[in-house]
């Protein structure tokens, strides 16, 4: 297991970017809720901690606390917003309301030198050195714990920045995790790697290697079956899966009506006949039509859908044989999103069809190799593993597919509409050469009709929207700027080439607060 840092989730938004960034130094790192059992979080044996922000003050009545095991540890401790005055507060420290809220971009001026400063100071002896930061808080720390000094100041923050060198406790007002702090990803490098000791050493290869021995160590001599969507996903996780046990694997492709256009054919072409992995074909259609008819509700399709898949998964295993495992493509924003009560200080985005649309008596054991990985993450992997550009570099799809871009009822005639506009959207994109810089991008079906006239008539039809975005890791995004002359020839073309469309928008809400996908 390669060096680690346990991060204690107390409610911030930016948690999830606070991974996103250790990981980028090469240090593994994982996301607990700040009251998750001690013997979960230490079964990690990580060798420090970061506390995220949150939106709390530490005197509000029934306010997340700080574990007693993270002090008792001995281990480094780094506190961000809220965690640094839940660190000055469990330790003696005065925090108190702010006289002003400090809301967004501010510069901090460091005031003493510290390893936490990493490279930021050069030479050392340089004091004062300005630096942009995000702020997000409403109080501040008043007055310092017993032997912490001001590492920073800011305007509205006297100590913007503490630390405790002897015992390895620092804190930050600001976020360093987020893009606004433009250095920020030194700041937390220096804390993983030069305070905790962290060797960095999480690479595509060392969790090929660390993957492939786990799965056999699971796996033993059993039957293993994968649902393979094609997407980039479940592609590496069955790759990953089969580099492991071979032909102990067979893929289930599942055809639910839902897929985009010519994306069925392209599956079992990719990984039957060049791959060479086993591969079993279902067509289920009808069945998912049937198991969705008269269902609008986003969360009830995903459910119906994750059960729906699970039960043929089970069917096939059957039929195959003594098949006991499940391989998902299962990712790390897919846990975060889906928790429910376990992450007390967080609200549950969405739920995922493959986290809490399983049903509870699933007979199948699960293979999750990608539980833990972030989308570039994988796309990595996938590299390592040899798979082929068109597959590693797919746009992501979810894994109810296009069920939650037809937003209300899912119906064939509805499917077949999204499907031919979606395909122009693709269609266009890729001829402006713009399907590496756009993370992701699709065409979603309204629930709702709008007047419009063709050929001297009044129409009354659907209306498409158009959503693509651009994002490093898909926790968060922003919309992207497509020129004017691509989005009129994509609009263009679906109202004139897709039956009962006569109104095309386009989608320009950032996530947050918008998800990337519309359900």
């Amino acid at each position: 297991m390669p060096d680690s840092i346990a991060i204690l989730d107390f409610g911030s938004q930016y948690t999830q970017l606070i991974a996103r960034r250790v990981r980028e130094a090469r240090v593994y790192c994982e996301l607990f809720p700040w009251d998750a059992p001690e013997a979960q979080v230490m079964a990690l044996n990580p060798r420090g901690f970061i506390l995220s922000g949150g939106p709390n003050s530490v005197y509000d009545p029934g306010a997340p606390t700080l574990p007693r095991y993270v002090l008792d540890s001995g281990l480094p401790v780094l506190g961000l917003c809220y965690g640094m005055q839940l660190l000055a507060h469990a330790l003696g420290g005065v925090v108190a309301p702010s006289q002003s809220r400090e809301y967004g971009p501010a510069v901090v001026e460091i005031t003493e030198t510290s390893p936490l400063w990493g490279s930021l100071l050069a030479p050392r002896s340089t004091l004062y050195a300005p630096l942009d930061v995000w702020m997000s808080h409403g109080d501040r720390v008043e007055s310092l714990p017993p032997g912490f000094v001001s590492l920073a100041k800011s305007d509205n923050s006297p100590c913007a920045a503490m630390g405790d060198p002897t015992r390895k406790l620092y804190g930050l007002q600001f976020h360093p995790e987020v893009k606004h702090t433009p250095r920020g990803t030194e700041i937390l490098r220096a804390f993983v790697v030069d305070v905790c000791n962290c060797a960095p050493m999480w690479t595509p290869a060392s969790f090929i290697d660390q993957s492939i021995a786990a799965i056999r160590a699971q796996v033993g001599p059993g039957s293993v079956v994968c649902g393979l969507s094609g997407g980039v996903d479940s592609a590496v996780a069955a790759t990953l899966v089969h580099r492991a046990i071979g032909d102990q694997l067979t893929c289930i492709f599942v055809d639910t009506g839902m897929m985009r256009q010519g994306e069925g054919d392209q599956v079992i072409e990719t990984f039957q006949r060049a791959m060479g992995m086993k591969l079993v074909a279902v067509n289920a259609i009808e069945d998912f039509l049937a198991a969705l008819e008269g269902v609008a509700d986003p969360e009830r399709k995903r459910k119906i859908i994750g059960e729906k898949f699970i039960r043929i998964f089970e069917r096939e295993a059957r039929a195959l044989g003594a098949s006991e495992f499940l391989v998902q493509g299962t990712l790390y924003p897919d846990v975060i999103e889906s928790r429910g009560p376990e992450r007390q200080a967080a609200a549950k985005i969405k739920t995922h069809h493959n986290v809490g649309g399983l049903p509870a008596d699933m007979q199948l054991k699960l293979i999750e190799p990608l539980r833990y990985l972030f989308k570039d993450e994988v796309r990595a992997v996938g590299e390592a593993l040899g798979l082929p550009e068109e597959i590693v570099w797919r746009q992501p799809f979810p894994g109810p597919g296009l069920a939650v871009r037809v937003l209300g009822e899912v119906t064939w005639d509805r499917l077949q509409t999204l499907r031919a506009a979606d395909a122009i959207v693709r269609e266009e994109l890729r001829a402006a050469g713009l399907q590496r810089e756009i993370a992701q991008s699709f065409a979603v079906l309204l629930p709702v009709k709008t007047v419009g006239v063709m050929g001297d008539g009044r129409t009354y039809q659907n209306v498409v929207a158009v959503r693509a975005v651009t994002t490093d890791d898909f926790m968060t995004a922003d919309w992207a700027r497509i020129p004017a002359e691509v989005l009129a020839r994509i609009s263009n073309r679906i109202v004139n080439q897709v039956p009962g469309v006569n109104r095309v928008v386009y989608d320009i809400t950032s996530k947050p607060p918008g998800t990337i996908e519309w359900e």
